[in-house]
């Protein structure tokens, strides 16, 4: 148990990394992808209720070898259909690229990555997401812990699961799919506007010393675990963590559910 600790302490650490500083505007695939290359959050409304979108496909690109588990991508559409309202229906489409970018990756060598391969758009009333999984680590890493997954456009995530790959599967670590869940969950949480990222604050709950991140420690978007029994809460029963009520609180007042 004293591994796992470790290993969700990493997570709940630096999987909620989001970037809001990534150059929107240097992408050459032009006026019709503008709407998906805006900040974190400011596409939270459109994502979560129906006024304008009432569908969602999610475009997830893999390099070979490290493609999300389909329970990973199954318990990611059962929680956006909690939370979301997108009467026609939310579907995935799942294909591999080719990288042409070397690891460690840099957040402009992610956008990069974005701009050569990604094939969704908003459409009249459709709105699109794009997942990248990648086959190399951040270079954000550090000594002190390593990202598992970046928020970092409106509509645009990456998670590192050759990271996630290392942290995984093994005696006394977690479930490769309880930890693609939990990471790609929470990153998805933060394009939805949490916390305080899009979606207004309906209670005081963001954490003063970890901006952006709920301040409730069983919640999907609490920033860190600081004991073993605080990890372990969050991972009870093999199940991911959910979002707490003043969360959903926050989702329910900008259109989810």
């Amino acid at each position: 148990m004293k591994k796992i600790a470790l290993v969700i302490l990493i997570l709940t650490f630096v999987a909620c990394t989001k970037d809001n500083d990534v150059d929107n505007a240097n992408n050459n695939s032009g006026s019709a992808a503008t709407a998906n290359q805006q900040p974190v959050g400011t596409s939270a409304n459109d994502l979560l209720a129906d006024d304008t979108f009432t569908s969602m496909v999610i475009e997830v690109a893999y390099i070979d070898g490290y493609e999300p588990s389909q329970t990973s991508i199954n318990n990611l559409i059962a929680f956006l259909e909690a939370r979301t309202y997108k009467p026609n229906g939310i579907t995935v489409e799942i294909r591999p690229i080719i990288s042409t970018q070397d690891s460690p990756y840099t957040n402009q060598d992610i956008v990069a990555i974005e701009d050569a391969n990604r094939t969704k758009f908003n459409t009249a009333n459709r709105i699109a997401v794009w997942a990248f999984f990648a086959d190399g680590e951040s270079a954000s890493n550090s000594n002190s812990g390593v990202v598992l997954g970046t928020a970092y456009r409106n509509t645009s995530f990456v998670i590192y699961e050759e990271t996630i790959h290392g942290l995984s599967d093994s005696p006394l670590e977690p479930s490769r799919s309880l930890l693609e869940t939990t990471v790609i969950m929470h990153e998805f949480g933060h394009i939805l506007g949490l916390t305080n990222l899009g979606s207004d604050l309906q209670s005081n709950h963001e954490d003063a010393s970890h901006p952006k991140h709920c301040n409730v420690e069983s919640c999907l978007m609490f920033w860190a675990a600081e004991t073993g029994s605080g990890i372990g809460n969050m991972i009870s029963n093999g199940s991911a963590p959910q979002l707490d009520a003043q969360c959903i609180a926050d989702l329910q007042a900008n259109g989810g559910k």
